[in-house]
């Protein structure tokens, strides 16, 4: 009895326009997943989705573990023959699992196109742009300066050298920590539906691409572990994607900004533990008092953050730019999440050389910039490209932990000639 292939073709259209424009020029010869240094040697990537892609098979791509297991190191769109961009498809995959993954969609609709650009950043601009305007009223100017008196910001007297202090026009624990606080849950949130979902298809495909060539099933915190230390930490699967130039910038850019991302991530949970458990505890109340000192370590920690933050964004940057179109495309996703990372990083470093100059007109539109845009970058996380350091890592630890990849790597792969 024949099977009946029903083709999605307007999800073969879509697939088109967010990264896989070149699928229809795969003729199938397998090269992509006889390169891949990091396709099982089981039933390998990315062949078989490059042949769902054509045929418009969307039930079993969007719930195919195999596109997260891909680290689109390109590798199989340099030796495509076709120039079919193997790389591409399985990053184009990714990026319809972020459109589509969580409600509300609508943000992934809009994170999809630069159009809607100017949504994305409206959103958070109105936000601090009304705290700036009632700020201002209470103030009595848009550009106050403040001496410090009690551990709080007041305005400076008349004839009293007063300074630029962020804490008094956006003051914390009214404007910026109930806002990203709420941020916070909510972006939590979303990640847990969105990887609960991501569980559930991987749990419901069929067939599952794991079953052939199972590597033995662990428990889940042996299955976390390994991901979180051997892989995450450490990055060991983009060392695996190969030793060319453009290999080793790859790996250097993305181990610099991710460990950047954790420092401030760091210094971030001290200042706000330490401000709100100073409430209680006010001997810890001066650790994360800001503005911090420049010899304070926290503040350290945070300008040497900074400067990775700018230099892995700097690797990753020029070589995307140096990339040939011809092998490789970029998408929409891709230069929004360089271009917002690149904004939170300079607007956070101005905003404090700024401050330290006392330059109040340029100082506090700096730090409106900056909040603008920490908040482009976390709130609208779930549906961006940054959204695969979760749900990558969660299809790492399912995949570990049904056997689709091994505890340590293996090289079977067979070539016949």
């Amino acid at each position: 009895m024949a099977n009946v292939i029903k083709a999605d073709l307007q999800f073969v259209q879509e697939l088109q326009s967010v990264g896989g424009d070149a699928l229809k020029k795969c003729y199938q010869c397998a090269t992509c997943s006889v390169a891949c240094p990091l396709a099982p040697a089981e039933n390998p990537y990315p062949r078989k989705e490059m042949v769902w892609a054509q045929w418009g098979l969307k039930d079993r791509l969007v719930n195919d573990i195999d596109i997260w297991l891909c680290h689109n190191c390109g590798t199989c769109s340099d030796l495509c023959p076709r120039g079919a961009k193997p790389g591409d498809l399985m990053a184009a995959m990714r990026n319809m699992a972020y459109r589509n993954l969580v409600e509300p969609t609508v943000v992934g609709k809009w994170m999809s196109s630069s159009k809607y650009l100017p949504i994305l950043i409206a959103i958070p601009a109105a936000i601090y742009l009304l705290i700036w305007i009632i700020r201002a009223g209470q103030l009595g100017s848009f550009f106050p300066l403040f001496v410090e008196e009690g551990g709080h910001f007041v305005l400076a007297p008349e004839g009293v050298a007063g300074a630029v202090k962020y804490g008094g026009l956006f003051p914390g624990d009214f404007t910026i920590d109930p806002v990203f606080g709420l941020v916070a849950l909510f972006v939590a949130f979303i990640f847990y539906k969105g990887v609960m979902k991501l569980i559930k298809g991987f749990q419901d495909t069929t067939p599952k691409t794991f079953v052939v060539g199972e590597h033995g099933q662990v428990s889940w915190i042996d299955a976390i572990k390994d991901v979180l230390f051997g892989q995450v930490a450490t990055h060991a699967k983009w060392k695996q994607c190969g030793d060319t130039e453009s290999d080793k910038h790859r790996f250097t850019g993305h181990f610099t900004l991710f460990w950047s991302f954790v420092i401030l991530a760091i210094v971030t949970s001290i200042v706000a533990v330490t401000h709100w458990g100073g409430k209680i505890i006010p001997f810890i109340a001066p650790i994360g008092h800001t503005p911090m000192p420049l010899w304070s370590p926290v503040k350290i920690m945070a300008n040497v953050g900074a400067i990775m933050l700018l230099f892995g964004l700097t690797v990753l940057t020029k070589r995307r730019l140096n990339q040939d179109p011809s092998k490789h495309g970029s998408s929409f996703y891709d230069w929004y999440l360089l271009g917002v990372i690149w904004a939170v990083g300079l607007t956070g470093i101005f905003s404090q050389l700024l401050r330290l100059a006392n330059v109040p007109t340029l100082a506090y539109p700096m730090y409106y910039l900056h909040l603008v845009s920490v908040f482009m970058l976390f709130v609208y996380l779930p549906w961006s490209k940054l959204g695969h350091l979760v749900y990558r890592t969660a299809a790492l630890v399912y995949a570990r932990k049904t056997g689709r990849i091994a505890m340590q790597s293996r090289e079977e792969k067979i070539f016949v000639v």
